[in-house]
């Protein structure tokens, strides 16, 4: 069986890159954008950043930002009305996850109007057109929902999370201008971050891993270890390599899925609107003391990643609990929770077992697993 591997078109790296927006849309042919963006970051002038670089370059444009941090059905459908109205040909998707994901679902459905169910996008959709195309301009160190092909949509009437694979939702551009991020609070910065490291790790050990995507995910936790504590305290180092490690991260498990660490943090994020970030960053170490004895050698080569000195003479076991001793460490620095017991309610545990287990990531994780096991997991974390 052939590995696919799918990445965007192009990619800018660096301070700046957004200024690249005029050309490549310019070089496309578009007439008019409809610009994703949430409302904070309207409030905060980052959405202006990008729409100066359009009103320069004579580009029309109009505006969509009904996108909720946890995005829903409804955002989804208002977004698509207002492609409509708007009379665009483009989308040009500025934030984190949140404003890239809904843009993906619009592109999609616009293209795939049979689709216009949003719920029918679940899990790997038989689109047989590539989105309307998007350009993407990710404001968080995280996500990196601008390389791959999956995106998020909250089914707010279920309190459930609908995963979606699609690689004809991919943006074909990506503009990863670390100065998009620089105004980021540290606690925003610590847990896209924590959601980047946890991308990098889960896709290194989950079934699906090969040589091509360790490669990805090795130098994403790499870069994250030794950058998101710069990142939370706002130098301008930390904040470029962290751009850098989250897309690098992106690069991988895109192509090869994830596991139960994104199945358990889903579920907290449409029931309580947990920020993903935080619900990964607590749930990864106690998961990978879960995975341990599924990853072969792979935790040597993480913990290697993460800074441990002389993994070669620790025996398995030492270098297993090195590679999460290292990630709480992590995690603790930058001041993520180290436990549930102030978001989860007991009697919820049963649902978000269920809810877990259901979850797209759920089949790619390393170690099989039960119903019964995720809910001892869930309570482990109490």
């Amino acid at each position: 069986m052939a590995n696919r591997f799918i990445l965007n078109e192009t990619s800018y790296h660096g301070s700046g890159a957004i200024a690249a927006i005029a050309d490549e849309a310019k070089g496309a042919g578009f007439k008019k954008a409809l610009v994703c963006s949430d409302p904070d970051l309207i409030r905060f002038g980052l959405t202006k950043k990008v729409t100066d670089v359009l009103e320069n370059a004579a580009i029309p444009y109009e505006i969509f930002s009904d996108i909720k941090p946890n995005p829903t059905i409804e955002n989804v459908q208002n977004g698509v009305q207002a492609f409509k109205n708007a009379g665009a040909d483009c989308i040009i998707a500025i934030g984190g996850g949140s404003s890239i994901d809904t843009a993906k679902a619009v592109g999609i459905i616009i293209a795939n109007p049979e689709f216009a169910d949003v719920r029918s996008l679940e899990g790997v959709a038989d689109t047989k057109n590539k989105s309307v195309p998007i350009f993407a301009v990710p404001t968080t160190a995280g996500t990196a929902a601008e390389v791959t092909i999956n995106y998020v949509i909250t089914d707010a009437e279920k309190n459930r999370k609908m995963v979606c694979v699609d690689p004809h939702d991919i943006p074909v551009v990506a503009f990863v201008d670390p100065d998009m991020m620089e105004t980021m609070p540290a606690s925003l910065t610590a847990a896209t971050g924590m959601d980047a490291l946890t991308h990098a790790i889960e896709g290194y050990i989950t079934k699906g891993a090969w040589e091509l995507s360790d490669m990805f995910h090795l130098k994403a936790i790499e870069i994250i270890a030794r950058s998101l504590r710069g990142a939370v305290a706002n130098t301008k180092e930390g904040r470029a390599d962290m751009a850098l490690g989250q897309y690098v991260a992106g690069m991988g498990f895109s192509n090869v899925g994830l596991g139960i660490v994104h199945s358990m943090a889903h579920p907290l994020g449409a029931l309580y609107d947990t920020p993903h970030g935080v619900a990964n960053a607590i749930i990864l170490p106690v998961v990978m003391e879960y995975n341990a004895e599924a990853t072969g050698e792979k935790y040597r080569e993480i913990a290697r990643a993460m800074g441990v000195k002389d993994v070669d003479t620790m025996s398995q076991d030492e270098y297993r609990k090195a590679a999460v001793d290292a990630v709480k460490k992590l995690s603790a620095d930058v001041g993520i929770p180290c436990n549930l017991r102030e978001i989860v309610k007991d009697e919820d545990i049963a649902f978000l077992a269920q809810s877990a287990y259901d979850d797209a990531c759920r089949p790619g994780n390393p170690r099989e697993t039960s119903v019964e096991e995720i809910t001892e997991l869930y309570k482990s974390l109490m």
